[in-house]
């Protein structure tokens, strides 16, 4: 069991990253304003990591479960405040939140196949505070010793 959820674990990772580093580069090349710049880099090496923990894990090292277990930690939080916003994901997500505007609603969202990274400084069109719940649960499974 343990060895057919970290061998899904490192696929999605893998996949994700991969998806992450062409999307980053993507948006790296134009050479747009330097903070598009510093941001894309930025990316690019988190899904670089990503990757990087993906095939290790595959591989089966110790090096490559410690290294994913820092990637679903990066993946956990999903952050869109008024004044800071921050959400990573790689290869699929099942967030869970709550909308901070007027009266607070609980939602799901959910997407497998897919990359995303967001760091910024500014308004978001909704705020909410939410985790990525099969980051926590692969950080969970990861824990399996």
């Amino acid at each position: 069991m343990r060895t057919i959820l970290f061998r899904l674990i490192g696929i999605l990772e893998i996949a994700g990253g991969l998806y992450g580093v062409a999307a980053m580069l993507h948006r790296l090349l134009p050479f747009g304003p330097a903070h598009e710049s510093v941001l894309a880099l930025l990316g690019l090496a988190l899904y670089g990591f990503v990757l990087a923990a993906g095939v290790q894990l595959l591989d089966g090292s110790d090096r490559g479960v410690r290294m994913s277990g820092w990637a679903q930690l990066l993946q956990l939080p999903l952050i869109a405040l008024p004044f800071f916003s921050y959400g990573l994901h790689c290869g699929a997500f099942v967030n869970v939140f709550a909308t901070l505007r007027g009266a607070p609603r609980l939602g799901i969202d959910w997407y497998f196949g897919s990359q995303g990274f967001v760091l910024a400084a500014a308004v978001p069109s909704v705020s909410r505070l939410g985790i990525n719940l099969l980051a926590l649960l692969s950080w969970l499974a990861l824990r399996l010793r």
